[in-house]
């Protein structure tokens, strides 16, 4: 394993479809997660290369047909949220998305408290994911949100943010499921940042089948001459060129 810039890349790129599946625990360990905080900090994005394999995308991306497994399916168009469409999972997750939930959750708390002791919010994270829900559901929000999305030639998804309520975790993942050039061709991830009195700086994110970028919510900090401000970031999806594209999102909080 190397981390070049602060993104963690796995040798060799390709991970094969057939290797032993390594518990969502374990894998999530494995990487450089100074390096990771870094890139976030630096880009507000972080790139975990091969997080899943070929078949276990495979797989899941094969559930966005079986409607037992979700809580509701939102059409894009109809809400002017761009053009495509997503599920939402019901509880309980599939074992493997819930296990990324709360391997990745802890490992996202650090740079999240990080962040808001330097923005000068209050609020700080919990270690552990249960506890964090917990508070989600005291609060009235108490509606799972990982999700899966599906884009066919023309799709795309607006700059938005996933705030789903009071009580909004500011990182989440995004796991790409379908193989650019192959699958699909376009629908490039997309991160904007607003610094105040200053133009949106756009950051384009290449992903492969497997990987998965951590991004910024909402807000984060950055540093300046007087000290550390804060940037708005949205993000979106471009235009789908043509083929069909999922995408696996994994957000921290939940709705009401």
């Amino acid at each position: 394993m190397q981390a070049t810039d602060g993104i963690v890349q796995e040798s060799p790129r390709n991970r094969s479809a057939v290797r032993h599946p390594a518990s969502a625990e374990a894998r999530v360990a494995a990487y450089d997660w100074g390096g990771l905080a870094a890139s976030l900090d630096a880009h507000g994005c972080a790139v975990l290369e091969g997080l899943l394999g070929a078949e276990e995308c495979t797989a899941i991306a094969d559930l966005y047909d079986q409607p037992d497994h979700f809580r509701s399916h939102i059409v894009m168009a109809r809400h002017g949220f761009g053009r495509g469409e997503y599920r939402y999972f019901d509880y309980p997750l599939p074992g493997l998305i819930d296990g990324l939930r709360t391997a990745l959750y802890p490992r996202m708390a650090v740079v999240a408290n990080d962040w808001n002791a330097r923005m000068n919010v209050a609020e700080r994270y919990p270690d552990r994911h249960a506890v964090f829900l917990e508070r989600c559901h005291e609060a009235g929000q108490g509606r799972p949100t990982p999700l899966l999305l599906r884009y066919r030639e023309g799709d795309f998804n607006c700059l938005h943010q996933d705030l789903y309520g009071d009580l909004a975790f500011p990182i989440q993942v995004a796991i790409l499921m379908s193989e650019p050039g192959r699958d699909f061709t376009g629908g490039e991830f997309v991160l904007t940042e607003q610094r105040p009195r200053m133009q949106s700086r756009v950051e384009v994110v290449p992903l492969r089948r497997g990987d998965a970028v951590a991004f910024a919510v909402h807000n984060r900090p950055v540093q300046g001459t007087k000290g550390n401000y804060r940037v708005n970031l949205r993000h979106g999806v471009s235009r789908l060129r043509g083929g069909l594209r999922h995408t696996l999102g994994i957000i921290f909080h939940d709705a009401r």
